[in-house]
């Protein structure tokens, strides 16, 4: 499937900053089923765009604006070419071993009720690895709702798991944090999506996980949808969590009254849709 990906950011600020300092995690990589055909970030200002890889091997770029600024515009566009690998990832650019990811965040720490929920899971059936992964993802996909009101980027997932409800961030953090302690090393998931509902226009990127299998390696969930990655998915950042994968992270000097606007298009490729 080739898609075609806008991103726009927009910050407007009610007293100008001096300057605002930005890092972004916007740009996919290639890896077996993802192949980027094209791909271009563009800013309102005149400014020098460096382009690094963060710890994660994530494509950044970085950026200085100075001001005085009464609005900033971030622009992403590109086209991806996807295909179903039935969520499992491979020939992903790996900075670290999977024991890695079983690190705990302040995002992810389980309360009591995640301590339970995991071993419950961990005692309804097989135990081996992916039919507890596919058992987690049922759960949390019939438990919590998918609610695409924005949350606070630093809602946890004890919090999340409480109120039952949340962004797709939240419920991914959920997932990572009973993966992580029934020992099975999951990482964070930013990205895109082309929603089945045919809705083009959304308000924000999606996020999932990918938890490591044996025999399998990474194998990609999305407990919002209860479903594994498909070729409608794009992937974008990985991190421990939504603060190592958020697509735009950044600073600023001076200035107050900051309002940001995110619009986000995932469409399909009209040849291939007449095809």
């Amino acid at each position: 499937m080739r898609l075609h990906i806008s991103h726009n950011t927009t910050y407007r600020y009610d007293t100008p900053p001096a300057t605002v300092t930005q890092i972004l995690r916007l740009t996919p990589r290639n890896h077996d089923g993802q192949h980027v055909v094209r791909w271009r970030v563009e800013l309102s200002e005149d400014c020098i765009l460096h382009e690094h890889e963060d710890a994660y091997g994530n494509l950044t770029h970085t950026f200085t604006a100075d001001g005085p600024l009464n609005e900033l515009v971030i622009t992403v566009s590109g086209e991806v070419d996807t295909q179903d690998t039935h969520g499992i990832v491979r020939n992903a650019v790996e900075r670290f071993p999977p024991q890695f990811f079983l690190r705990e965040t302040d995002l992810t720490k389980p309360d009591a009720a995640i301590r339970d929920l995991a071993a419950e899971l961990r005692d309804a059936g097989d135990p081996a690895t992916l039919p507890l992964l596919h058992r987690l993802l049922a759960r949390l996909h019939r438990d919590i709702v998918f609610d695409v009101a924005p949350t606070s980027p630093t809602t946890t997932a004890s919090e999340a798991f409480a109120l039952k409800r949340g962004v797709c961030q939240d419920i991914a953090h959920i997932f990572l944090s009973a993966s992580r302690l029934l020992g099975i090393p999951a990482r964070y998931i930013g990205g895109h999506l082309a929603r089945s509902d045919d809705a083009l226009q959304q308000e924000a990127g999606h996020a999932w996980i990918e938890a490591h299998v044996p025999d399998l390696g990474w194998v990609s969930f999305d407990p919002a949808n209860g479903i594994s990655a498909t070729d409608a998915y794009v992937r974008v950042a990985v991190g421990l969590d939504y603060l190592g994968a958020s697509p735009v992270r950044g600073s600023r000097i001076g200035g107050a009254g900051e309002a940001l606007k995110v619009a986000v298009a995932v469409a399909q490729s009209r040849q291939q849709i007449q095809d």
